[in-house]
């Protein structure tokens, strides 16, 4: 007689999707941070104080990190 036992896994499916797709959102938010150097270290670029890199990308970082920590507590079936 065999004891096939089924693994047991710390989440559901549904939450480790939410998990990536708040991971996905978290890069997002960093990916919109990036960029802006200036190629001349003597020239100031303004391009790093512009609205995408002040208020988007770390509200979107910060909804991304939301999104995880609902993945992580979200109830089981």
């Amino acid at each position: 007689m065999e004891n096939k036992q089924k693994p047991d896994f710390l989440f559901e499916s549904i939450n480790y999707k939410v998990l990536l797709i708040g991971i996905a959102v978290i890069a997002v938010g960093f990916i919109l941070m990036s960029g802006g150097g200036s190629d001349d270290p003597n020239v100031f670029s303004e391009d790093i104080f512009n609205f995408r890199r002040i208020r988007l990308a770390p509200t979107v970082v910060l909804i991304g990190f939301g999104v995880v920590i609902y993945s992580i507590f979200k109830k089981s079936n």
